[in-house]
């Protein structure tokens, strides 16, 4: 599975593409499948997205987790001040993370 990821480029928050528009929420994401490239090139032409790219993912019964632990401290945010972290519609997204 891929998916892209990427940084709002007016607030620099990370996104996730979920086949329509950019999303705060790494459950959101859709799998491009060979179609990244092109969904990539539109997206920065339009300028919605900065230094978006796809990675590898993989999605099971709790939804869609990143298979890099980069990406996935990504998702959610600082690792070392929980408090400060993106709050996901899926409560136990801590546990997936490291």
């Amino acid at each position: 599975m891929k998916i892209l990821t990427g940084n709002d480029l007016k607030t620099g928050a990370v996104t996730w593409w979920d086949g329509v528009q950019w999303s705060l929420h790494v459950e959101d994401a859709v799998d491009v499948g060979d179609h990244a490239e092109t969904i990539l090139a539109r997206e920065s032409a339009a300028r919605r997205v900065n230094a978006a790219y796809a990675i590898d993912a993989t999605r099971d019964e709790q939804g869609v987790r990143p298979a890099h632990i980069k990406e996935r401290i990504r998702a959610l945010g600082p690792t070392v001040r929980p408090d400060l972290t993106l709050k996901p519609a899926d409560p136990d997204a801590g546990n997936w993370v490291i």
